[in-house]
């Protein structure tokens, strides 16, 4: 007898871009402004706080149109694929998709949840090391793992 391993069904990655902000009141509210006038929706975020300067880690509804935008304009950013998994149940999904990541030996470089999902999934974003085995492991586990396609609204 053979046995199929399940993959996930094809589609874009989830793209996190990671923007450079001078680290000054309306920094982040003009980026956002900037990004409702061009009709992309913030899905998540994360700031990450210096001195000098802000990170700002973003899920857009449309990266490509962000990342012409971002060029266009200028500001500095880079884009990372994040692995995206929707929880019906938080607090004993979220610990069983870290055991899951903890089994498979995959390490979380970070992670932050996102804004609510249209369909009730509460939504979480992982960096990992080795995104595409951690998705497929998730997957296999049982876990909604979404594509942009799905997390776009």
């Amino acid at each position: 007898m053979v046995v199929k391993q399940e993959t996930l069904r094809p589609g874009e990655p989830v793209r996190q871009f990671s923007v450079l902000l001078a680290n000054r009141a309306g920094a982040l509210v003009s980026l956002t402004h900037l990004l409702k006038r061009e009709h992309i929706e913030l899905l998540g975020i994360s700031v990450q706080d210096s001195r000098d300067a802000t990170v700002a880690r973003l899920v857009l509804s449309d990266p490509d149109g962000a990342e012409a935008l971002f060029m266009e304009k200028g500001i500095p950013h880079t884009v990372s694929e994040l692995v995206v998994v929707g929880f019906r149940e938080v607090g004993e999904d979220l610990l069983k998709c870290l055991d899951t990541l903890r089994l498979a030996e995959v390490n979380i470089d970070f992670a932050y949840g996102l804004l609510p999902h249209p369909k009730g999934l509460t939504l979480m974003a992982f960096h990992l090391d080795d995104g595409d085995f951690a998705a497929n492991v998730l997957h296999s586990a049982g876990f909604k793992v979404l594509n942009q396609q799905e997390l776009s609204r």
